[in-house]
């Protein structure tokens, strides 16, 4: 009998032990209930990874997954979702990257839908993928080279149209905030390049030759050619212009449609070329939206933009490919760009808190120059920055004249900080160098705040407005409270590091009237107190808290299908026929088209959050309680812990008065126990219960957890103990040793004298 055809699904997993040297493949078909992508990586960490290992051992896994959606002729289906334990936060749990660029579907057309890591070589590899022929091979000789060469080389060894996703020297020297660069300027992060540092893997090169099956390709077309004409926005999914254009209703400067007469692609190829005013309706000009080097940098961008580019299958192309002939001298390349936070960081997280001590000013060519030597140094090093945490911290040791107490005398007189003051970018791209090294002092700031805050001793940087830090397990602010209050703070908390969400973000910020927001959300989730203007917070309600985990599963759905959420969900349009109403039903209508599979909007929902329980289940199983004992139930106090200072702010202003973001603290664990409710967690504790396990059909799950005693709804001692004969006990920790006292001895520099140290 014929093999049937797998719709969606490549139909196959790659598996590859850098130990021993062996590449196998497997089914897909096991993990299809959890999707594919972010559902899929975290099922097979879950299944394999034991409770408490080091990130950085051998039996810590990565995981690369796409989902059914990826390469299969769906707009903006182009993503990669890699799961591994966090280098960086509390305990290291499983946490989440995501990128963009051309890795996901290759993958794809090599016939994989993931890509399982395991064990560690003594040597530099790099892993080679071309359709069913993967070879580990020798790497040394692109060892020690940054992204970008090492792009090169493996392009010119490999082939011209493979992707190469590689780690630069920040993850050769296994510093946490370390990440992957694929397709020259997109990023992995959360300290998945560190982790493949640790097991000697420099890069992975991947070329397919294969197709996606569909199961009806008209459909696709035609919902492709009816989301491009009627639904989709720009960036982020803003869906009016920024300037006032004779086709607009509605214009707001602070969108990401940034097309307008006389703006130009200023170093296009054979010439400018002028953005316009690109029309809801036309498929052939939604590339023009967005001018992103535009909106990050100001006007003095424009001279220098060759055009937009994007990741596989974007209609949008929200990457600014940039030709700054200073960057050369600056930071070693003429060619600069990307999506997002390297695009801007001096710009957007550096000059207002350096205050005196920079002369530069946003919006100059100076701020420019600095924002693309620095984008270029992190990406070509694979240096993360934990959504700009990293330059916070810079800002504030430098603000402070912490550097100039803890770095001994010889590091501090490496850097002229005086030219760092008067806008030389050499002396930013110096720092960030030297950080990536990780064999000094000053690197502790590439270990997290947990870490260098301690060492330093500064935990008071975790409760100040200017830290951005939401969480005391060790990330910042992602559309958080300054993005619809409780609605954005609840789901900072849900995950492991920050959850990246943009679904309430894009409608918050699309450029509608709030009035108009208003209705849609109360059409989504039951009222329009849903929804609040700007910086005009109400209490939590319950209609609230269906946005908020309607935000989470969106994002977890679109993290496993796999497809942007950047852009996605099609929650407004920018036609005005519509009455400016989108489709929250595209992602069960594709996927139906796709799979083969009638699914409804409400089911790929349940499956989402089905997901995200499953995270959850790994964040208890693999938390520590107040006592260091591994696994521990009380979410709410031990995870779910927001920092000071979101309450604190504007100490004059009471909360939900016009004019502040601040939150309060009853009304945010109000918060909580709704948006626990809304998943069928325990509404005290925040953790699964069997009950809602059973809802989401996750047996093996459930009889994990209460092995270990981590069901609050289990029963008695008795039964618990009864669970636990019945099967292996927990697994031991392979590095008892808590994570700070593990990340300061892996630093060269761990006996440097510091401000901590010196106490």
């Amino acid at each position: 009998m014929a093999d049937e055809k797998s719709y969606g699904w490549a139909g196959k997993i790659l598996r590859v032990d850098l130990t021993t040297g062996s590449i196998t493949t497997e089914p897909t078909d096991p993990y299809k209930g959890y999707i594919g992508g972010m559902g899929l990586a975290n099922k097979i960490i879950y299944d394999e990874v034991p409770v408490g290992t080091d990130p950085f051992a051998p039996e810590s896994e990565i995981v690369f997954a796409v989902g059914p959606l990826t390469a299969s002729g769906v707009p903006l289906a182009g993503r990669t979702t890699v799961s591994f334990l966090a280098t960086y936060t509390t305990d290291n749990l499983v946490v989440d990257a995501h990128t963009g660029g051309m890795l996901g579907a290759k993958l794809k057309f090599a016939g994989y839908d993931g890509l399982v890591l395991q064990g560690s070589s003594d040597t530099p590899v790099y892993l080679n993928i071309n359709d069913d022929q993967v070879a580990i091979k020798d790497a040394g000789f692109v060892w020690g080279l940054g992204t970008r060469e090492t792009a090169e080389v493996l392009n010119r060894l490999e082939g011209a149209s493979a992707c190469v996703a590689s780690i630069g020297k920040a993850g050769e020297s296994l510093l946490p905030y370390a990440c992957l660069i694929n397709s020259r300027n997109h990023s992995a992060g959360a300290g998945l390049g560190a982790i493949m540092g640790s097991k000697k893997l420099k890069a992975i090169v991947v070329e397919g030759s294969g197709s996606v099956n569909v199961a009806n390709p008209q459909a696709v077309a035609e919902l492709s050619d009816y989301m491009l004409r009627e639904i989709v926005g720009s960036n982020n999914n803003h869906v009016v212009p920024s300037t006032q254009q004779e086709w607009a209703e509605y214009f707001d400067p602070g969108s990401r449609w940034t097309s307008q007469k006389g703006l130009t692609w200023g170093l296009a190829e054979g010439g400018a070329i002028e953005t316009g005013e690109p029309k809801p309706g036309d498929i052939n000009t939604v590339g023009y939206r967005c001018m992103k080097s535009f909106k990050d940098e100001g006007p003095e961008a424009e001279k220098y933009t060759i055009k937009m580019n994007g990741c596989h299958s974007c209609p949008i192309h929200c990457h600014s490919d940039m030709r700054v002939p200073a960057n050369r001298e600056n930071a070693g390349y003429e060619i600069t760009g990307n999506t997002c936070v390297p695009n801007f960081p001096f710009t957007a997280y550096m000059i207002k808190m350096l205050g005196d001590k920079t002369t530069i000013e946003a919006g100059t060519e100076a701020a420019l120059l600095m924002d693309q030597a620095i984008g270029t140094t992190v990406d070509d090093l694979g240096l993360w920055c934990n959504y700009g945490q990293l330059y916070r911290d810079i800002a504030h040791c430098i603000v402070t004249d912490t550097f100039k107490e803890v770095l001994p005398e010889d590091e501090y007189q490496q850097f002229d900080w005086d030219a760092l003051a008067n806008g030389e970018p050499k002396v930013m791209v110096q720092i960030l160098r030297h950080i990536a090294a990780n064999d000094n002092e000053m690197s502790f700031l590439g270990y997290g705040p947990i870490v260098w805050t301690q060492r330093w001793n500064d935990a008071e940087w975790f409760d100040t407005t200017e830290s951005c830090l939401i969480n005391y397990r060790g990330w910042p602010v992602h559309h958080a409270h300054e993005s619809q209050a409780q609605v954005g703070c609840l789901p900072n908390m849900l995950f492991n590091r920050d959850p990246m969400i943009h679904s309430h973000e894009n409608l918050h910020n699309c450029g509608l009237p709030v009035e108009l927001k208003r209705e849609i959300a109360a059409e989504l989730w039951g009222g329009e107190d849903a929804l609040d203007a700007d910086k005009n917070y109400t209490p939590m309600n319950d209609h609230k808290a269906n946005y908020a985990w309607w935000s989470v599963v969106t994002d977890v759905l679109h993290d496993s299908l796999t497809v942007c959420n950047w852009v996605w969900p099609m929650t407004m349009s920018p036609t005005s026929a519509r009455d400016y109403r989108g489709d929250l039903d595209l992602e069960a209508k594709f996927y139906t088209a796709v799979t083969g599979e009638d699914v409804t909007t409400d089911e790929l929902y349940k499956r989402a959050a089905k997901i995200m329980t499953l995270q959850r289940a790994a964040t208890v199983r693999g938390m520590r309680d107040e006592a260091g004992t591994i696994g521990c139930t009380d979410c709410r106090n031990v995870h779910d812990v927001m920092t000071s200072w979101p309450y604190d702010k504007d100490p004059d202003i009471p909360a939900f008065t016009e004019g502040t973001d601040k939150m309060d603290r009853a009304d945010f664990q109000t918060g909580l126990t709704m948006l626990y409710e809304k998943f069928g967690w325990d509404p005290v504790l925040g953790c699964p219960t069997a009950e809602c396990l059973d809802y989401y059909d996750m047996p093996d799950v459930k009889a994990d957890l209460a092995k270990r005693g981590l069901l609050p709804d289990i029963g008695d001692k008795a039964q618990v103990e009864a669970a636990q004969a019945e099967g292996a006990q927990p697994e031991t920790a392979t590095s008892p040793m808590p994570a700070a006292d593990r990340d300061l001895a892996r630093n060269p520099a761990g006996k440097a004298a510091g401000k901590a140290n010196a106490a």
